[in-house]
């Protein structure tokens, strides 16, 4: 059975990341702050025959995700096929003028640094497995900076997209892949984090989480000789 981590498991991009995978027959391993919220992710799940696994952990925390990472063979996951990053924060005081230092650091140590930290752990496990596909969900933020996004999502997308270039810079002789998908808006929790929060009626028309699980199996499903570096979606 192919293994795959995810982070940001509890809730939208993440849990639909994580039925994706498990409906095509990952061992899944959930990844969140809320162990409540990964639980919800996989009673639905489990009920199907998938096979999850939920691993509470601070991404953000360099410490517990080495303990996560060590954890996983008492779970049963001697490997690791798939990596995919899902994670993310922002803040309502967002623009520079009322952006505060400890929101800014807050937001790259979740959107950044624990991206890098979950992907430090994986390479070698996917090294000695002979390879593996690294997604990192990003933010058309990370192509554009926009007000909107405010310059703390900004940087921590455009790190994250560098990130991405880094590891098949230096990974391809490994046969590890990795993949940025560049979403516009979508419909998820993180919306409510906006200075004005958007109605009902406007997330209707929003890419929804399924959507982007989606493009994260297209790159997953490729060919090993392939790899999607750069997915830019948005709403028809």
């Amino acid at each position: 059975m192919r293994s795959a981590l995810v982070t940001g498991a509890g809730s939208g991009v993440g849990r639909a990341v994580a039925e994706a995978l498990a409906a095509a027959g990952f061992q899944v391993g959930l990844v969140g702050r809320n162990e409540k919220t990964l639980r919800e992710t996989i009673v639905a799940a489990v009920a199907h025959g998938a096979k999850m696994i939920a691993l509470p952990a601070d991404v953000s925390n360099p410490l517990q995700v080495q303990a996560l990472f060590e954890s996983l063979q008492e779970h049963g996951v001697l490997s690791l096929d798939v990596l995919v990053n899902c994670a993310g924060t922002n803040t309502a005081q967002r623009d520079l003028e009322h952006l505060t230092v400890e929101a800014y650091q807050n937001i790259i140590n979740v959107n950044l640094n624990g991206a890098f930290y979950c992907v430090r752990a994986a390479l070698p496990l996917m090294r000695a497995h002979g390879g593996g596909t690294i997604v990192n969900i990003v933010s058309d933020a990370g192509l554009k900076a926009n007000a909107k996004a405010g310059a703390a999502y900004v940087a921590s997308k455009f790190g994250l997209t560098g990130l991405t270039e880094s590891i098949n810079a230096e990974e391809r002789e490994n046969n590890i892949r990795a993949c940025a998908i560049f979403p516009g808006d979508i419909n998820t929790g993180l919306l409510d984090k906006r200075p004005s929060p958007p109605p009902v009626a406007a997330r209707q028309t929003m890419l929804q989480p399924e959507d982007i699980a989606a493009c994260v199996m297209l790159a997953i499903n490729l060919p090993a000789r392939a790899v999607v570096e750069k997915l830019v979606v948005r709403p028809r």
